[in-house]
């Protein structure tokens, strides 16, 4: 009989360690796929940013499609002014100014910049692409032009997508969006920073 009992103790702390490894187990791989997809999505939001900053380089406004974004990089050129002599002398010395045009695009390894495949959301195989809209608002009495970019966090969070894992991590809402800039004043700072 006390064979039959240590027996019986000994497979119901196997079960309840089992149990235990179980509850510790999702909340790390919670936290792990959210850093990694997150990570992802930021990365390529901060290349989409800086190429909507280009955009406005060469047109003075942002893009409000992706198409027109890639065009614009691909054909646009940028004014290079070169600075000849110096502007800081006082002795009157001779100052001319070389400026010229470089193409957009020889300056996409400098900036990170990929074009091909840039709305579309990692973790999405290639089904989402990001919201983008762009317009001129009137802020402090002057017309400035405005982004936003971003997308849900449901569309790329695959099966944590759902909201029973804010028992994990309180602030985690998958309907809120990763994002950077807003449609209602003039800043392109992101959500994740």
């Amino acid at each position: 009989m006390r064979t039959l009992f240590s027996l019986l103790f000994l497979v119901l702390a196997f079960v309840l360690a089992f149990l235990l490894y179980k509850s510790i187990e999702e909340p790390i791989a919670f936290n792990s796929e959210r850093a990694v997809r997150t990570d992802a999505v930021s990365s390529k939001l901060e290349m989409i940013r800086s190429a909507q900053e280009l955009y406005r380089d060469i047109t003075g406004e942002y893009a409000p499609t992706f198409d027109t974004l890639k065009q614009v990089m691909r054909e646009g050129k940028l004014l290079s002014i070169r600075v000849v002599g110096d502007a800081d002398a006082v002795d009157g010395g001779t100052v001319t100014y070389d400026t010229t045009y470089i193409a957009a695009k020889d300056t996409f390894p400098g900036l990170g910049i990929v074009l091909e495949d840039l709305e579309v959301v990692p973790f999405t195989d290639g089904k989402v692409n990001f919201d983008i809209d762009a317009k001129t608002i009137e802020y402090q009495s002057t017309n400035v032009p405005v982004v936003q970019v971003g997308v849900r966090q449901k569309e790329f969070m695959g099966q944590y997508a759902d909201k029973k894992y804010q028992r994990y991590d309180q602030t985690y809402d998958p309907n809120t969006p990763i994002k950077f800039g807003d449609l209602n004043k003039p800043t392109i700072s992101g959500s994740w920073q």
